[in-house]
């Protein structure tokens, strides 16, 4: 039978105690981890967010009915115990110690147990490592939040929220909210809508990021925001996305690229030391995007190993191999990876390659084994002269023992094939020391991408980003070749986040977006009130956005980044604890003046 607390309070969280605190008396409550009872003495391990301690009932100490009581005690129910802290017997010789607890040198001697509450048995054990199956995890998701490592999770990124605080407001940012209800802005990733009732017929947008926002604060003259923004995005989700999330939102005014970069960097800095003593190399080294998707084939390189791309273009294009030739014709590009030491890598792993590698596009992959003894076992040697092949193997640093692949293609598919191949090579050798933190700043992005769908240039980051100065010339007769001021954050292959130096001359803005193929009734449709506000009088102003969860994932070295986020969805974006989404009556659907269709 349940207990209050009948005016006892705690004293100590359980892993607040230690050897310091032998002989005082004090309160101390969580849940039961486990219960052992050994005939007259019974132990338990009494679990909170601080860590596990262990208590000791003997009849003698706490009397015939709390003993009994603790004779009763199941996991998870909640007690509550007061009792005298005590080093273990034996401790000062280290024999009792349990070295797997913080708190390993102490334990309670118990005077009074409260059973505050008690539980059914879980459904699976609440325990580090669990090796339960996620889905049942998430389903309870309320007991799996109560496992120390996702506890861990989740007090580190307590503590990163509240540093980045720290540091911006030392700074002179000012934390300013913004709407959650918006207008919707098609260009860029799905909106998810909310129906309004009072203007029927009409929707809001969450907002998938506060970018038109925090540049109307600039505009306002506040100099320097932060938001620890939520942010939306009815996107197909990965390991490392969500369709809510989490961003570090900032703007500046007066400022260009390499301010908004020194401010970044040093918060991340700083972060990474408070966090888990990480000492951050500044300044963060930097690549344009051209030579990280060159050397990479990635604008979001992981750097911790080699198995750089090799452009062989101009050693492979009078060749007699069709395939390549092929490619270049069609105006292409022929490059390759060396994959040290696998040149005995068995037929079955390479054709399992080439399968992967069409999973980024490819039609193939063409693969080079230069054997120990010097010779060559080859997918297309037989289409090569030996003087090509040897031409072609010292161009990729070929060594006997070396596995060469290589990639024909256009070259934007020619990027993503190797580079997704060097990865996951990379994962499959064993090649990355998952110990290093390899931080990179990506700039000078391509101001547009060609889409296909579309048929016509988008922005690659948005409409706002500023073009390079001296491509300004090129906005008109070849946009493919402009320059964005634009930056990404990342580490270790992924992308923390970014961001840019924004247009601020309505002449410069005029002309993106007649780019981008919008009229001016169509921008001021959607933009209406952003180009307004730029008729008054509006400062140079640049900014960024990381990405929380992802920051907080790859700092505690998290698989996915749902064991950092305290209620996530899965994959179909759906919370297999609450059921959301659901159903609504019809009463609500007919106040918004909606009807369901099949």
């Amino acid at each position: 039978m349940a207990e209050s607390m009948k005016g006892l309070k705690r004293t100590h969280r359980c892993g607040e105690l230690s050897a310091a605190n032998a002989g005082e008396a004090v309160t101390v409550m969580g849940w039961v981890q486990k219960q052992r009872n050994k005939g007259g003495l019974i132990f338990v391990d009494l679990r909170d967010r601080t860590g596990i301690l262990q208590v000791i009932f003997e009849e003698k100490d706490c009397g015939q009915e709390n003993f009994e009581k603790a004779e009763k005690l199941r996991s998870e129910f909640v007690i509550a115990v007061t009792g005298r802290v005590e080093r273990r017997t034996g401790a000062e010789d280290k024999k009792a110690v349990n070295e797997n607890l913080a708190t390993g040198e102490i334990e309670i001697r118990a005077a009074q147990v409260r059973v505050l509450s008690e539980a059914e048995t879980p459904p699976f054990p609440v325990e580090a490592e669990s090796k339960t199956k996620e889905e049942l995890r998430l389903k309870y998701r309320y007991l799996d939040l109560r496992r120390p490592d996702l506890q861990k999770n989740l007090i580190l990124r307590s503590g990163i929220v509240a540093a980045i605080r720290t540091f911006l407001t030392k700074e002179g940012f000012l934390e300013i909210e913004t709407p959650i209800l918006n207008k919707s802005t098609p260009e860029g990733a799905r909106d998810y809508l909310v129906p309004s009732r009072v203007h029927p017929g009409t929707f809001y947008a969450l907002p998938q990021s506060p970018q038109i926002f925090k540049q109307l604060l600039m505009c306002s003259g506040y100099d320097r925001y932060f938001q620890i923004a939520k942010c939306f995005r009815d996107e197909d989700l990965r390991a490392d996305r969500q369709p809510e999330f989490t961003q570090v939102d900032l703007e500046m005014s007066f400022v260009d690229v390499d301010d908004v970069i020194d401010a970044t960097e040093r918060m991340v800095a700083a972060v990474c030391k408070e966090a888990i003593g990480l000492e951050v190399a500044l300044p963060i080294v930097r690549m344009t995007w051209d030579e990280a998707m060159n050397r990479f084939g990635s604008d979001k390189p992981d750097t911790r190993f080699g198995m750089e791309l090799t452009d062989v273009s101009e050693v492979v294009k009078n060749c007699g191999f069709a395939v390549f030739t092929g490619a270049l014709e069609a105006g292409g590009s022929v490059r390759g990876i060396n994959v040290k030491g696998q040149a005995e890598m068995p037929r079955k792993k390479i054709d399992a390659l080439v399968e992967f590698a069409k999973g980024y596009g490819a039609k193939g992959l063409a693969y080079l084994c230069v054997l120990p003894d010097g010779s060559y076992k080859s997918s297309f040697a037989k289409f090569m002269t030996e003087d090509e092949l040897k031409t072609l193997v010292e161009a990729m640093s070929g060594e006997p023992g070396d596995l060469l692949l290589f990639a024909a293609d256009r070259l934007k598919i020619v990027w993503a094939v190797l580079g997704a191949l060097r990865v996951e090579l990379a994962k499959q050798l064993g090649l990355i020391d998952s110990n290093q933190f390899n931080f990179l700043w990506v700039t000078e992005f391509p101001q547009f991408e060609w889409s296909d769908e579309e048929e016509r240039y988008v922005a690659m980051h948005h409409p706002f980003t500023m073009p390079m100065e001296e491509d300004l010339e090129l906005l008109e007769t070849e946009p493919g070749r402009v320059r964005a001021k634009a930056y990404d954050i990342v580490l270790n292959g992924v992308e923390l986040g970014g961001g840019s130096v924004r247009i601020f001359q309505s002449d410069v803005q005029e002309r993106m977006f007649e780019a981008l193929g919008f009229t001016k009734e169509k921008a001021h449709e959607q933009f209406g009130f952003l180009l307004d506000a730029f008729r008054y009088g509006v400062p140079p102003h640049a900014g960024l956005a990381i990405g929380l969860d992802r920051f907080v994932m790859l700092l505690v070295k998290a698989e996915n980044i749902r064991e950092v986020i305290a209620f996530p969805k899965v994959k179909d974006a759906s919370c297999l604890m609450s059921e959301a989404p659901n159903t609504v009556d019809d009463k609500q659907l007919e106040e918004l003046h909606l009807r369901i269709t099949e």
